[in-house]
């Protein structure tokens, strides 16, 4: 199970994403199977979901877990009363989609696909 720490950084990337709303703990058990599924191999999605519900009980104990309950049943997310932790988890998700934006628009396309009515020059 290497991938368990994987599983805690999807978990909070997707809570952050979701905002104030929250998420289902199945949704987001859904998510994080579908992140780690490939052509090759499949998660087991049981094990998935045990995973997520006992990560979001244990951290979402106290008013001070980086983790609440919502309004409704079976709903979580972050919590913003934790302003330190959701600050840095703010920054870090930022700054990973930033430094992927700059790569992606850094890189230079070349386009390979062929035009049939241009001249050869190359």
């Amino acid at each position: 199970m290497s991938c368990l720490m994987g599983y805690e950084q999807q978990i909070l990337r997707i809570l952050t994403a979701v905002g104030e709303k929250g998420i289902s703990v199945s949704a987001l058990a859904k998510n994080i199977y579908n992140e780690n599924c490939t052509f090759f191999s499949q998660p087991d999605f049981a094990e998935i979901k045990v995973f997520v519900q006992q990560y979001l009980l244990r951290n979402s104990k106290s008013s001070n877990s980086t983790i609440e309950h919502t309004d409704k049943r079976g709903y979580y997310r972050l919590n913003m009363n934790n302003k330190a932790f959701v600050q840095q988890m703010m920054l870090e998700f930022v700054e990973e989609e930033d430094e992927e934006q700059i790569k992606s628009n850094t890189e230079v396309k070349k386009d390979y696909s062929l035009d049939l009515f241009a001249d050869i020059e190359e």
